[in-house]
């Protein structure tokens, strides 16, 4: 399998935690992506969106971080990644839908704005983020992960923008149930840290 790879965004490092907790083989084909390189047709012609991660897997081709993550997970990862019951393939699939959306709009925004400059409304991106963290350690407090009662691709959509909140001056500190949470995905066996990550919390 081939990864078109940028080391630095959290959706690609979704599927290479996902990958080293898995210990499934991944080839990683890292993307210029201040050249550009994103743009160009033989990468378009694999996502037309022109964005990455894209996974190889023979003749299958795709695109987006949380479908890669489910396919990988339904493929080769087994039901502990990916339960067979609707009812907690539901409750996985709820917390996919906060990685795309709360956590990418909250705590990666603000890193957008800090780390690269992007041209986004940061005070927006701290609220989404008060917001979401908030949610997330209350959570937390009841469960020790975020769905099926083990560790799921839930771990692996979530924590990713978490592990480098600090990085858009997003303060995790202060829930305590969401750090524990963060050092309970670190320790399972396969973690590989984001670039970045690892800042004391």
């Amino acid at each position: 399998m081939k990864l078109y790879d940028l080391d630095v965004s959290g959706n690609c490092y979704k599927v290479r935690l996902f990958a080293a907790l898995a210990q499934l083989p991944l080839t990683l084909q890292p993307v210029d992506f201040l050249g550009g390189e994103h743009k160009q047709p033989h990468l378009l012609t694999l996502n037309p969106w022109g964005e990455v991660p894209i996974l190889e897997d023979g003749s299958v081709v795709l695109r987006d971080a949380q479908a890669i993550l489910v396919y990988l997970a339904a493929r080769y990862g087994g039901a502990a990644w990916w339960p067979t019951e609707a009812h907690l393939q539901g409750e996985v699939t709820q917390w996919l839908s906060v990685a795309a959306n709360e956590v990418q709009h909250g705590p990666n925004a603000a890193r957008l704005v800090d780390k690269f400059g992007y041209p986004l409304d940061k005070s927006v991106a701290l609220a989404t983020s008060a917001r979401i963290l908030a949610l997330l350690d209350a959570h937390l407090a009841q469960h020790d992960w975020l769905a099926a009662g083990r560790p799921t691709i839930a771990e692996c959509a979530v924590y990713p923008y978490l592990s480098v909140a600090w990085e858009g001056g997003v303060d995790v500190s202060r829930y305590p149930q969401l750090c524990a949470w963060m050092a309970r995905v670190e320790a399972l066996p396969g973690f590989v840290p984001m670039p970045g990550g690892g800042k004391p919390r």
